[in-house]
């Protein structure tokens, strides 16, 4: 299998009530999943690795907690179609299965475990 961009969707912001810790870790948990992939033979991609340094330029800051969703959601929906494959990680989010139904709608594999992607041949 040639490697594919894979975007890595779960919580970020969900379940956080703003607490920086916790997205913290959120973000933690989404960068040991794009790491999985890494190790596959893929490309890994988490929206906000792209969103907030674009939101910190569109006048939005950088501090997780003050950008706007909609401007986060919209990154992602543009990351996405770039992208050959979704993994979606546990935890609830509207973003993440919004990626989901995205994805779907253009006919991208939704994975929901690393033991479902297949490895990638250089």
């Amino acid at each position: 299998m040639t490697p594919m961009t894979i975007l890595i969707a779960g919580p970020y912001r969900s379940g956080t009530e703003g607490d920086l810790q916790r997205i913290a870790r959120n973000l933690h948990a989404l960068e040991q999943a794009a790491w999985q992939i890494y190790a596959k033979g893929h490309v890994p991609l988490i929206g906000e690795w792209l969103a907030l340094p674009l939101a910190q330029h569109a006048g939005h800051g950088r501090v997780a907690e003050y950008v706007p969703a909609e401007f986060l959601y919209g990154v992602a929906r543009r990351v996405l179609a770039q992208c050959g494959a979704v993994y979606r990680i546990p935890g609830a989010s509207r973003g993440a299965d919004g990626d989901v139904r995205q994805a779907r709608e253009l006919g991208l594999p939704v994975y929901f475990s690393v033991d479902e992607v297949p490895a990638a041949q250089a």
